[in-house]
């Protein structure tokens, strides 16, 4: 389990999992709100077969308190850089700033990694919310699209912003 202390706009505390026995049907039932699909699966399920299907993403269930509220996996790029992908939270919970506690307990724990210098991420550019989230955040733009996303990046261990 990774936690940092930090909580929803609704006081539980959010934290990373392993995905395991215990969880994995919660998270494989996240879904996103219907507007979201253009920028999202279905189920976070695609995820999670990713993850157990392929030697590449490593997939944490996202909690709030105890309940399973969402998704998110990193993985380790051929150049050494970690990238984060699949951040997924279920419709139900968006709104209570679940995203931006999961990037601000992730992005230490990923930045503590042995060899760490930089952490990327991808997401589409008329991902507006993506966008504001991963800006806010310190993310800037590499230049480097993956598909029809911009790829952004956190270089070192820069300071991170929990303001919104």
């Amino acid at each position: 389990m990774i936690i940092k202390d930090l909580h929803d706009s609704t006081g539980r505390v959010v934290s990373l999992h392993e995905v395991g026995a215990d969880n994995w049907r919660g998270v494989a039932d996240i879904a996103p709100l219907d507007s979201q699909r253009d920028h999202a699966p279905a189920l976070a399920a695609r995820y999670l077969l990713l993850s157990t299907l392929e030697d590449t993403w490593h997939s944490f269930a996202i909690c709030a308190d105890d309940t399973v509220v969402g998704h998110v996996m990193w993985a380790v790029d051929e150049d050494g850089s970690h990238w984060v992908g699949g951040l997924l939270i279920d419709a139900t919970e968006q709104g209570k700033g679940l995203a931006r506690a999961t990037m601000l307990t992730l992005l230490p724990w990923l930045s503590a990694l042995p060899g760490h210098f930089a952490t990327r991420l991808s997401y589409d550019t008329d991902n507006v919310a993506a966008a504001r989230l991963y800006t806010s955040l310190g993310f800037t733009p590499t230049g480097a699209q993956e598909e029809d996303e911009v790829v952004v990046e956190l270089t070192g261990n820069a300071p991170l912003s929990q303001a919104g």
